[in-house]
């Protein structure tokens, strides 16, 4: 359940002004149509976070304990200076051609904007770091993606004007830095 509960902490902080945060208050507010939106994320995320958890397990058949250990104490110490920058949205990431209905543009645009996102490496390397469990790793970032942008869809910008984002990357950073030393310095 560690895995669980640390993949859906890590997850729903980072998520904080993310760029698919802001892309589901784009989508909020441009549909009107919050649970076609939300299923659309749900259904993104598992599929992109799947992908992601599967890689992370594989990486520990590939590489020694000592290296895999070194690599992700320092893709957590990467992540946590990442959060330090926050995301902006850029237009292309929020054009998906509006013929595939709310929910295949909330999914296309979900899982492209994912590729390559700080929440997605962050389910890599949960993965990696929790290899044997990475169904709970998946399970947990899927529900911290969730539990960050569900609100976002019903709630809108009163939402966002709510949450200190600096604060959230600031703890995010924190948790990431946390994590790296754990892993580099062996506590775990």
């Amino acid at each position: 359940m560690e895995a669980f509960f640390v993949s859906t902490g890590i997850v729903a902080l980072a998520e904080m002004g993310d760029k698919t945060q802001l892309l589901a208050l784009i989508l909020a507010v441009r549909f009107r149509k919050p649970w076609p939106i939300v299923l659309g994320i749900l259904v993104a995320t598992l599929v992109n976070h799947g992908l992601a958890g599967a890689l992370g397990a594989w990486v520990t058949t590939v590489l020694g304990p000592d290296v895999l250990r070194w690599v992700l104490g320092g893709s957590f110490i990467v992540m946590a200076v990442w959060m330090l920058v926050p995301d902006r949205m850029d237009d292309e990431d929020a054009s998906a051609a509006p013929r595939f209905g709310v929910f295949g543009t909330t999914v296309i645009a979900f899982f492209l904007a994912e590729m390559g996102d700080k929440t997605q490496l962050a389910t890599v390397m949960l993965a990696a770091q929790y290899s044997t469990h990475f169904l709970w790793v998946v399970a947990g970032t899927t529900l911290g993606m969730m539990l960050a942008n569900a609100p976002v869809v019903w709630l809108g910008e009163r939402m966002t004007r709510l949450v200190p984002l600096r604060v959230m990357h600031l703890v995010s950073a924190l948790v990431f830095l946390g994590l790296g030393l754990f892993a580099l310095l062996g506590w775990g």
